[in-house]
């Protein structure tokens, strides 16, 4: 399987960091917002997000993890059940602005269960997405707000995204399937 590197670290942080600006400026400060992280490597992406924030503007916001098994159209009741894990929603997210935090945007479904997850512990004021990766071929009519990085690619292509504490390095590759 032939893969090559499209995104290195510094790259990463480069694209993290313009996102986290993207947010303050477009929320217009970042003291009503709430990130939450698609399990598994959304979560340490919306804790850089985080990071990124209370570095740029010294607001602490609060970050949590969806895990939108239960919301996939995509599964079997039997295998929801069997993989399906918690949820931490670290504050009342009504009337805040939440943002879905997740590493690749495909066809939206992943999207679409994390938006049906957050709506199952309230009503947020805004709802927004974040990517690391957008790599087209959309199913469903999602758009995100923030995108660190266009990347036009064929239904044999597979995007991989390696983020330092889930993976053993920090680096974007693409490969075919």
């Amino acid at each position: 399987m032939e893969k090559a590197k499209i995104l290195d670290q510094a790259a990463i942080k480069r694209a993290l960091a313009r996102i986290t600006h993207e947010i303050i400026e477009k929320n217009e400060g970042a003291e009503d917002i709430c990130l939450l992280g698609v399990q598994t490597r959304g979560v340490p992406i919306a804790e850089i997000l985080a990071a990124n924030v209370k570095l740029f503007e010294d607001v602490d916001v609060p970050v949590g993890y969806l895990d939108i098994t239960y919301h996939r159209d995509d599964m079997s009741t039997s295998d929801k059940e069997r993989k399906a894990g918690e949820c931490h929603i670290p504050c009342d997210i009504t009337d805040k602005t939440v943002i879905i935090v997740d590493d690749v945007l495909y066809t939206g479904r992943t999207v679409r269960a994390a938006i049906e997850s957050v709506f199952s512990f309230g009503r947020p004021k805004k709802l927004q997405l974040a990517v690391l990766v957008d790599r087209g071929h959309r199913e469903l009519p999602i758009k995100a707000d923030y995108v660190g990085k266009n990347v036009p690619t064929s239904h044999h292509e597979k995007i991989s995204v390696k983020i330092d504490g889930v993976d053993d390095e920090t680096a974007v590759y693409i490969s075919k399937q």
